[in-house]
């Protein structure tokens, strides 16, 4: 596959917006794809908010498994992190989300109230493009205040949006990393959406997704597209497959692999394919663990 290798201008804005903007908030809420959260992870975050309260969202939870959001959550937990999973599309998460952040928050507005203070929660929303940051706070607030849209990059810059008379939200564009050393890491944010399609090979992308969930999950794969096997072993086959199950075939009987392709991206980011996340905390603390041992 191409190097992935996405840093536009708005990007390096993006950072230094987040590097300005951090004095003025009392937490950092990073939301990450469920299906992807090490992969969501921004490595300059790290850095950037090592002294700040922070709690992480595993946003389109529905579209993973229970058991591995679950997983996940026990993984930030040994960081000293806080997770939670969390649909932003469903009504109903508004209530837990504003009492997690006031949760989150609490010592340092009763460390102002002992002062006389009735002190304002500010907390900063952060995340890389399209796991969901402008639909959570627009959940939150009740109203949509902050700019949605179904593509990478929509969010450019911050704003401000007032949920009670104590608690602000900044919503900030998605800050995506100059380098994607991590190939791995660097397909699953290309298969959740979160780099543009229009820089990548589409039927590369698509083919390389299909062989991944072969090995992740077979046979909700072989039911969505009833003509894959497990005989085809290249990403190349399972693309070909595709089209034969949905009888995409142009005349001359040539594969029409470009339509296959964007059928396949858009029916697993819409979760129609698998409910599944693609990474694996366990797998995760030991890449970790191997690490700190050769430092």
């Amino acid at each position: 596959m191409q190097t992935i290798n996405w840093y536009p201008g708005h990007m390096a804005k993006a950072k230094r917006t987040l590097e300005d903007n951090i004095k003025l908030v009392d937490m950092v809420i990073e939301i990450v794809d469920a299906r992807a959260p090490l992969a969501c992870r921004n490595p300059d975050f790290e850095e950037l908010f090592r002294n700040k309260l922070r709690v992480v969202v595993l946003n389109k939870s529905d579209l993973s498994s229970k058991s591995q959001n679950k997983a996940w959550i026990a993984y930030f937990k040994q960081q000293g992190i806080t997770a939670v999973e969390l649909v932003s599309t469903n009504p109903s998460s508004r209530k837990n989300a504003i009492a997690l952040i006031e949760r989150t928050g609490a010592e340092t507005v009763k460390r102002f109230r002992d002062k006389g203070i009735n002190k304002t929660l500010r907390a900063m929303i952060v995340g890389v493009p399209n796991v969901g940051k402008s639909t959570f706070i627009n959940r939150i607030a009740g109203t949509a205040k902050a700019q949605v849209g179904d593509r990478p990059g929509v969010t450019r810059s911050k704003q401000w949006v007032k949920v009670t008379d104590y608690l602000e939200l900044l919503d900030t564009p998605g800050l995506l990393w100059g380098k994607l050393e991590d190939e791995t890491l660097a397909k699953h944010l290309a298969y959740i959406g979160s780099i543009r399609d229009d820089v990548l090979d589409v039927e590369e992308l698509s083919a390389l997704l299909l062989y991944d969930l072969m090995q992740i999950c077979p046979e909700q794969l072989t039911a969505r597209y009833k003509k894959l096997t497990a005989d085809m072993k290249t990403p190349e086959e399972l693309l070909d497959g595709v089209c034969r199950s949905r009888g995409f075939i142009l005349s001359g009987g040539v594969l029409d692999t470009e339509r296959a392709a964007r059928i396949v991206l858009d029916e697993y980011r819409a979760g129609k394919v698998a409910l599944i996340a693609l990474e694996d905390p366990v797998e995760a603390l030991k890449t970790e663990n191997s690490t700190e041992a050769d430092d």
